[in-house]
């Protein structure tokens, strides 16, 4: 406090020292003869004009810094935090989130990890990730099943999962179209129900027809993992980028014996370049997702799939009028072979409300460019 209001003076005293100073040489040329030309302006007046001047520029930046480092103090940043900055960098999305990130930081280190994935999810959707590791012991339900499920469509054990941070405090809980009922979703993929519909017999006969092959896969936003259960007796592995937003759906995922990516649409998919067969966009890739962010999503997906590799858009929704001026030029930069292309109308309250359609829409990459 004493040193602000003492730098505080002396910016007070050098600008009223750098308005006498002006007034003098003023008053000195009004006084003077109107023949002449205007007297210079001495070089002892211009120096102290000058050291002045960068007085006053250099208390004012002394001035910033000392607030700014006061601020600062008055919010300790949490050891752990400090302490992991000189081992590995720190989102630049994370520094915007200063609040949620001390909060996230702020633990006892060795000791049981607060309750607070949802505080980490939030962290990861406004853009800070990688998180921040941390040095504590993470929770987990003591009532894990002893060995995996033989079949990944047997109803999803309760007491496998900490409810803590959900509202629904059983899978039953949930609305069906969740992802969280076996028995309807052990019947998806199987067969097409409409043409926006593309069972995975059709998928695979359509790259052998195409002599291509489906090993490995990738699905964006992929829900419970039922695409990657699907493919599992087909011999193709699969896995799925989730988030556990109000609902766990990575837990789910992983109680079914499948891999749960831990990642956000907006995230650089987790993958290296030209190594996935098959990347399958499900509904959570949608009109929601602004214009600019959706074209840098295609074409990290074209960086992770391989010469010949698949695109699916399984029910894509966007309003219709969108689908012809916005989205179509989008999908259509990436120069991919169409190999299904279907539209209908999406028939639902929303989408009639909106005039929305469905796009279903298999593309396959070129080979080479």
């Amino acid at each position: 406090m004493g040193l602000t209001m003492g730098l505080n003076m002396l910016l007070l005293l050098a600008m009223v020292a750098t308005n006498i100073l002006s007034l003098y040489h003023l008053s000195s040329t009004l006084q003077s003869k109107p023949t002449p030309p205007p007297a210079p302006v001495p070089d002892h007046l211009r120096h102290q004009l000058n050291t002045i001047r960068a007085t006053l520029t250099h208390l004012t930046r002394l001035r910033s810094t000392t607030t700014t480092t006061t601020s600062s103090s008055s919010s300790a940043t949490p050891s752990d935090l400090l302490l992991y900055t000189h081992l590995a960098p720190i989102a630049s999305s994370c520094r915007d989130n200063p609040d949620l990130l001390h909060t996230y930081m702020t633990y006892t280190p060795f000791s049981l990890c607060p309750d607070d994935s949802h505080l980490a999810e939030s962290l990861i959707l406004r853009g800070c990730h990688p998180l921040p590791r941390r040095r504590c012991f993470a929770r987990t339900s003591s009532k894990l099943p002893s060995s995996l499920p033989s079949d990944p469509f047997s109803p999803l054990p309760d007491s496998a999962v900490l409810w803590t941070k959900y509202s629904c405090k059983s899978f039953s809980c949930f609305d069906g179209g969740l992802g969280f009922n076996m028995k309807l979703e052990s019947s998806r993929f199987t067969s097409s129900g409409s043409n926006l519909d593309l069972s995975i017999p059709q998928l695979l006969l359509i790259a052998k027809d195409a002599s291509s092959v489906i090993r490995i896969g990738l699905d964006v936003g992929g829900g419970t993992g039922t695409f990657a259960a699907k493919m599992k007796p087909y011999n193709v592995t699969v896995v799925s980028t989730t988030m556990s937003q109000g609902a766990p759906y990575n837990e789910a995922t992983a109680l079914r014996g499948l891999v749960p990516l831990h990642a956000p649409l907006q995230q650089r998919l987790p993958v290296f370049d030209g190594v996935m067969d098959l990347v399958r966009c499900g509904r959570a890739v949608n009109r929601w997702i602004p214009t600019v962010a959706m074209e840098f999503l295609f074409f990290d997906v074209d960086r992770v799939l391989r010469g010949g590799g698949y695109l699916w858009l399984d029910h894509f929704f966007s309003k219709g009028a969108d689908l012809q001026k916005v989205y179509m030029p989008v999908i259509g930069k990436l120069g991919y072979k169409k190999v299904k292309w279907t539209v209908a109308n999406k028939t639902d309250s929303s989408g009639v409300k909106n005039g929305e359609v469905y796009l279903t829409a298999l593309l396959q990459k070129p080979v080479s460019r």
